[in-house]
């Protein structure tokens, strides 16, 4: 087994954070882009945005399908043909110059970038030991969190430098460096054991799951945060594309710094869960985001940043907390358990921009705002349910 400290668990951990970069940079690598894409092939910004939902939404759908695969065919393998096929699709893109062949595109890209998020952990978890797999858990969710701000920042300085085609290629470069350190870093796995392929099993886990309410409520609290928080960031580059803000592509890009809160929310969540139980952090978090939403409200580019800051903040802080919850109350195959809260986040984000978009064309950012507000008033009913009724929903089950 991989110990904690030694060269090897800080070779494969390397290795799978890189690989984490590469997956998360080329799915969020379109979201400063939008205006320009929305611009330059002449479409809605509903329509530009599914260069960014059609991904994720095939994203969260591949993941109930690589995690028993590898079960059956190992780890490793797979997530080397999947991220050099995400690569593949990256250089495709760069040449392409149709909207619906960018789209398919993109559907494939999410397809294949699925593979590295459901496995790694469960290589993890066959490789390392039990100490060295909580920090290097640790060390792989900053990479997921770094990919998406160094997406955007791509996109955002090579799309205003030299175009969105170019965003691409650079992207693709990158995808390609990330992948060869992956391939080079990343040790053949040594006590994986193949165990055969179940469909009825798994589909009967999945039913278990879903007739769990103490799951369920936490996959909607995911999924339903994250339908808000990622689509408002897709809107807001609108806003500020245009007058008083007129924020070129790149520093649109730099708006997605406010990410970096986020990372601080989730490592504190923990420890906050020390004092308060999971339930009511899901229930301050999304407070939080309600906050940073109407702060958001204010015709000022410094209270719209502040209020993203807070967001991202609280948003981490709650997802955190429900993917922990999830973790801590599946009753049995717990990896498919925490397979199903991904798919929800996933599916949330491709779905939230076709929810907010009848409020944006009807009152704007401040239309946004409010849809968001009636979501996020759900998601907080649930998590106070969730921390009301928590013992008597374990009696009934």
């Amino acid at each position: 087994m991989i110990e904690l400290g030694n060269k090897a668990f800080w070779r494969a951990t390397l290795a799978l954070c890189l690989g984490s970069f590469m997956i998360f940079a080329n799915v969020y690598v379109t979201q400063p882009l939008l205006p320009m894409l929305a611009q330059d092939f002449e479409v809605s910004p509903l329509l530009a945005g599914w260069t960014f939902t059609v991904t994720t939404l095939m994203l969260g759908l591949s993941l109930l399908l690589y995690g028993p695969l590898s079960d059956a065919l190992g780890r490793r393998a797979i997530m080397l043909v999947t991220m050099a096929g995400a690569t593949l699709t990256t250089v495709a893109l760069a040449f392409t110059s149709d909207y619906l062949t960018v789209l398919l595109l993109r559907a494939v890209q999410g397809f294949l970038l699925g593979g590295l998020p459901a496995i790694a952990i469960a290589y993890m978890g066959d490789e390392f030991s039990k100490s060295a797999v909580a920090v290097a858990v640790g060390v792989y969710i900053s990479g997921n969190s770094l990919g998406g701000i160094g997406g955007r920042l791509i996109g955002g300085f090579v799309g205003e430098w030299m175009g969105w085609n170019h965003a691409f290629l650079v992207m693709a470069v990158v995808s390609l460096v990330c992948l060869t350190l992956f391939a080079l870093m990343l040790p053949p796995s040594q006590h994986f054991v193949p165990r055969a392929l179940h469909p009825r099993q798994m589909l009967s886990d999945l039913a278990g799951h879903l007739r769990n309410p103490l799951l369920v409520a936490a996959y909607i609290i995911g999924g339903l945060n994250f339908f808000i928080f990622v689509n408002q960031y897709s809107y807001i580059t609108f806003v500020l594309s245009e007058a008083p803000y007129n924020l070129s592509t790149a520093s649109l890009g730099l708006l997605f710094l406010t990410y970096l809160t986020g990372t601080f929310g989730s490592a504190i969540s923990g420890r906050v869960a020390l004092r308060l139980s999971q339930p009511w952090c899901m229930a301050l978090g999304i407070l939080i985001l309600m906050l940073g939403s109407l702060l958001t409200l204010i015709p000022s580019l410094v209270a719209i940043v502040a209020g993203f800051f807070i967001n991202s903040f609280g948003f981490f802080f709650a997802h955190s907390s429900a993917s922990s919850w999830v973790s801590h109350n599946a009753r049995q195959a717990k990896a498919s358990a925490s397979s199903l809260y991904l798919m929800f986040y996933y599916i949330g984000a491709s779905t939230g921009g076709l929810y907010l978009h009848p409020f944006w064309e009807y009152a704007g950012w401040s239309g946004v705002v409010a849809g968001s507000l009636v979501i996020l008033t759900l998601t907080l009913s649930c998590a106070c349910w969730l921390g009301r009724s928590r013992r008597s929903v374990l009696v009934a089950a």
